[in-house]
């Protein structure tokens, strides 16, 4: 290795990467959030924990049987991962500072109350609550509340986190 190579090497090696900007991280938290517990929802469907599949985003709008297999469970699990996205920057915008586990608790809750009461009218083979078994009422609202927890509790660290390193920065200028 010559001196110039040698020279270029230790300017890459002191140069800081830029940090990732809070917002992004909010999109991925909201991603990586609706695809896993969209995920797990759909392994509590098949093994008999709940009656309702990922695949109920997919019925009122896509055409064929193929929304009925894993080819629509897993295009499914894709779009309530975007989906997400917009859950965690509405969490982000209203609930950030919250530094309670029991914001997401609630949060979850009320995803889950929105649209299992509100938006029900949407999907066509969603029965009503009362009409849903208990398994797949308790695994579904389990299942929103974990989600809640892991939007709520993930956003408002890396918030506080973000608050924390402008601090540090400030006293260091």
């Amino acid at each position: 290795m010559d001196h110039e190579q040698s020279k270029n090497l230790q300017l890459e090696q002191n140069q800081k990467e830029r940090p990732m900007s809070l917002i992004m991280k909010v999109v991925i938290t909201g991603f990586f959030g609706g695809a896993f517990w969209s995920l797990l929802g759909y392994f509590a469907y098949t093994f008999h924990f709940t009656e309702l599949s990922p695949n109920m985003i997919l019925l009122p709008w896509a055409v064929g049987d193929w929304k009925y297999g894993r080819l629509g469970n897993f295009l499914s699990i894709f779009l309530i991962g975007i989906l997400s996205i917009l859950v965690a920057l509405v969490y982000y915008t209203f609930f950030k500072n919250m530094k309670s586990i029991w914001a997401g608790v609630v949060y979850g809750v009320a995803l889950w109350a929105l649209i299992f009461f509100v938006f029900n009218p949407l999907f066509p083979n969603l029965q009503s609550v009362a009409e849903l078994n208990r398994d797949t009422t308790i695994t579904t609202i389990c299942l929103y509340i974990l989600y809640g927890v892991f939007i709520g509790y993930s956003i408002s660290f890396e918030a506080a986190e973000h608050e924390r390193q402008k601090q540090l920065t400030a006293i260091n200028e």
